[in-house]
């Protein structure tokens, strides 16, 4: 997962590109901090995908 103090890097970012914008390395910043939350988003999502068990009522009976 990705620590609390990267999450609120991203979002003081996301919020001075709307407010002011950003220098062309702040504009890297956030496109690292993004790809490396999108990241750890995806593999938290595959791995509660993996854990995910259908059952079939009609098989059962």
């Amino acid at each position: 997962m990705i620590s609390k103090e990267k999450l609120d890097r991203i979002n003081f970012l996301a919020k001075k590109s709307k407010e002011i914008g950003l220098t062309e390395q702040e504009k890297e910043e956030q496109k690292s901090l993004r790809q490396e939350y999108l990241s750890a988003f995806r593999e938290n999502f595959k791995k509660q995908l993996e854990c995910i068990e259908i059952i079939d009522d009609d098989k059962i009976h």
